[in-house]
């Protein structure tokens, strides 16, 4: 699980509370063995696969879910952990080949349609969402984290799709905005504000929405753009310094 991340199941797996479903995982990690908790507490029905049988001892005692021993593109082994009658699949393995053999065994042998592979290489990332695979490149996603607290003046990206090529930011607007309407700085930015988060709560604004201090501003933008952005804003902040 990436530190600071809100993390939703069944959002990113396509499934909804309360239904009931049957999901399949791919490896018993510390990310794997922490959805399968988040998912049975939530009223699914839970199997698990790895081909360390040790690395089940992550499951807490409590849990009722099935634990496969064996490798997730085997389709003996999915198939031993109940993908025929399952609704989503994800694979969290520690090898980017693996997820995505797992991954496409599910898709195109099992016809599950909610799969998600966790990739460490960004670029395979691309390439496999392309080809209708959706995928977590946690490589890419850490580094912006930690290029966020080390350099946080600017926008700096929160989330980026797997193309990389779209991003949504923190833009840092400063007190030179505070009294304008959010359809100022649109104009001015040239970009679409997504949300603003107003004393710790998240907000969507409407065009007459007026901006106020201490504001964080969050835009949707192509990653190309982040510069121009930044100095479309900036232009304002140095006017009135």
């Amino acid at each position: 699980m990436q530190p600071g991340r809100i993390f939703e199941p069944e959002r990113t797996l396509g499934v909804r509370e309360g239904t009931g479903v049957h999901i399949v995982i791919m490896g018993c990690g510390r990310v794997g063995s922490t959805l399968a908790h988040i998912l049975e507490d939530k009223g699914h029905s839970v199997a698990i696969i790895d081909q360390n049988p040790e690395a089940f001892r992550r499951l807490r005692s409590g849990f009722k879910g099935r634990r496969v021993t064996g490798f997730g593109f085997d389709r003996d082994v999915i198939a031993e952990a109940g993908i025929e009658h399952a609704s989503a699949f994800v694979a969290v393995s520690s090898g980017d080949n693996s997820n995505i053999i797992s991954a496409r065994v599910a898709r195109e042998t099992f016809g599950i349609e909610n799969v998600v592979a966790r990739i460490y290489d960004p670029r395979r990332a691309e390439v496999y969402q392309r080809l209708g695979i959706p995928t977590v490149a946690t490589v890419r996603w850490t580094a912006d984290q930690i290029l966020r607290r080390l350099l946080p003046e600017g926008a700096e990206p929160l989330w980026r799709d797997p193309t990389g090529e779209v991003v949504l930011a923190e833009l840092d607007a400063g007190r030179a905005w505070v009294g304008d309407k959010v359809a100022a700085l649109e104009e001015a930015a040239g970009t679409r504000v997504a949300f603003i988060t107003r004393m710790g709560e998240a907000l969507v604004p409407q065009a007459e929405t007026v901006i106020q201090d201490g504001d964080i501003v969050h835009v949707i933008a192509r990653a190309g753009e982040l510069e121009r952005i930044n100095a479309a804003v900036a232009v304002r902040t140095e006017e009135d310094a």
